[in-house]
């Protein structure tokens, strides 16, 4: 099985690359995200792999961090979720947004991927709420745990954030985060102030 290739991109195409690899041309499928970040032809560059081995092929899917391997292999292991559904995911969202659209329940964030419809966001938030905790994100933090808001004051904010035009994703981790520093007694307008700041940071 082949865990990582560092070679020469040789070309970019929509939804896969090739790499060459002292000769070797590999064809590698990967993310929007992960192509885009990729330098351009003939640079040489790294990525991590999951290989795919089927009856009639071998799939190679490259990443260019370890956290959207991580979800890649997490989000296959729902049923109906392929790896070219998985990859559409990891293109619509990054490894750190995905970890707080699956702790906020955000369907309509999930459903913006191709090839997500209602019914398997749904299982994909229901299946990944609890297994989604230790997965990285980009920036090394685990993932958000999937725990519901404490009741009151923090469900005003959220509502107050989502006014805003804040999405459901976004303000959801910043206002556990906050109400972690500040506890559950907090006010209304401090919840508020400070989740702004979290999100502008």
């Amino acid at each position: 099985m082949i865990g990582r290739l560092t070679g020469r991109v040789e070309g970019i195409e929509e939804g896969r690359c090739i790499l060459d690899v002292n000769g070797v041309g590999y064809l590698v499928q990967a993310s929007t995200r992960t192509l885009s970040a990729l330098e351009r032809p003939p640079a040489t560059v790294r990525l991590l792999i999951e290989t795919h081995v089927r009856e009639d092929a071998i799939l190679l899917y490259g990443f260019a961090d370890a956290a959207e391997r991580d979800w890649f292999r997490l989000l296959t292991t729902v049923q109906g979720v392929g790896a070219k559904v998985a990859l559409g995911i990891l293109s619509a969202l990054s490894p750190r947004a995905l970890a707080g659209t699956v702790a906020a329940g955000d369907r309509a964030s999930l459903t913006r991927a191709p090839g997500v419809g209602a019914k398997l966001a749904v299982r994909i938030l229901s299946e990944l709420r609890d297994k989604a905790g230790g997965v990285g994100t980009a920036d090394g933090v685990a993932a958000a745990t999937a725990a519901p808001l404490p009741a009151g004051v923090a469900d005003d904010a959220l509502s107050a954030l989502l006014n805003l035009g804040y999405r459901r994703a976004e303000a959801h981790p910043a206002i556990l985060r906050v109400v972690g520093r500040l506890g559950e007694g907090a006010a209304l307008d401090a919840v508020i102030r400070d989740s702004l700041k979290d999100l502008a940071r």
